[in-house]
């Protein structure tokens, strides 16, 4: 009850701050790209940058262990195919979300990492947000950390982009709002409180200290989706991958920081 009192509350006020946005919609310049980092408060920055008081590499210690575990009827590590991450995944998480010619669509970095346990190793695929699937994926990102963002320039991903960015610029929900017209119109501006974002996925997956815990960009999707009141989408369904692929495009050059630390 105390929770739905929260979130209840949370959302009036968002919607009462919304109101007094601007909603003149452009689209963010290459110069102006400016990643969540740059927003955060001294102490929180401290946090990200000192390995030993991210919170967020417990996950990645985590994921090391996992890539070194052997699993399913193969009984093949990841390591066994790939060798030493620091060398063979760096830079990987920059590339996705990428094109999949067998699923014939654009897919992400979880979704490519349950391909090889079930192609690979024969295991079962790990659940979206699971204590095992974010740390892999954050071991796996943490090796591209420093990187720029480095979207595929592949013809066949396109569609997928495009139908990200149509999604991005869609009004949603009782609300009626945008997630441009918070991330692209009035970013720095102050929302229910907070410095609103230009909304990049250069951190994910990510510690974020509302949470308590390290989760996925769909999961941020997620939660900005309740806040304007609209409906949500399956973890890994296409409506998210598309929004995954615009936004990796929309950030291109930024640095990776997995696993960034968030407000």
């Amino acid at each position: 009850m105390r929770a739905a009192a929260r979130a209840s509350c949370w959302l009036a006020v968002v919607a009462a701050a919304a109101m007094s946005l601007s909603f003149a919609h452009a689209e963010l310049k290459p110069s102006e790209l400016r990643s969540g980092y740059a927003d955060l408060g001294r102490e929180t920055k401290a946090m990200q940058d000192d390995d030993t008081a991210n919170p967020g590499m417990l996950s990645v210690l985590e994921g090391d262990g996992l890539w070194k575990a052997k699993a399913g009827a193969t009984n093949k590590s990841c390591a066994d195919c790939h060798g030493d991450a620091r060398a063979s995944m760096k830079g990987v998480s920059a590339r996705y979300p990428a094109f999949n010619e067998k699923l014939n669509r654009s897919i992400n970095l979880d979704q490519r990492i349950n391909l090889c346990r079930t192609e690979q190793q024969q295991a079962q695929p790990f659940a979206y947000e699971s204590k095992p699937m974010l740390a892999l994926s954050a071991f796996i990102g943490r090796q591209s950390r420093g990187e720029a963002l480095n979207p595929p320039a592949d013809p066949r991903m396109q569609r997928f982009i495009d139908a990200g960015k149509a999604r991005f610029n869609e009004r949603q929900g009782q609300l009626n709002l945008s997630c441009a017209q918070c991330h692209d119109d009035n970013w720095s501006k102050q929302l229910a409180g907070n410095v609103i974002p230009q909304g990049h996925p250069n951190g994910y997956p990510l510690y974020r200290l509302e949470w308590q815990s390290i989760g996925s960009l769909q999961r941020r999707l997620r939660n900005c989706l309740i806040g304007m009141r609209a409906e949500t989408y399956e973890y890994g369904s296409p409506e998210y991958v598309e929004l995954e692929s615009y936004l990796a495009v929309r950030a291109k050059g930024l640095p990776v920081e997995t696993p960034a630390v968030r407000p």
